[in-house]
């Protein structure tokens, strides 16, 4: 198991988010919860290798 960030909002009657790696790709829900399993689906579906051309976000150390 291992911890993921992610961002997330409600905007009327969704739950809209993403997970902070991937701030291109977002995904909705009903409730909180359908939102999480929706990004647990899309995280799958991103590292699947299947989805072309991903932009990700990375930290770097700078002196």
């Amino acid at each position: 198991m291992r911890n993921v960030k992610y961002t997330f909002w409600q905007d009327a009657e969704f739950f809209l988010g993403y997970l902070n790696e991937y701030p291109d790709y977002w995904t909705q829900g009903y409730s909180k919860e359908e939102l999480l399993d929706n990004l647990k689906d899309l995280l799958v579906d991103l590292e699947s290798g299947e989805v072309p051309f991903i932009r990700k976000v990375e930290e770097m150390a700078v002196a």
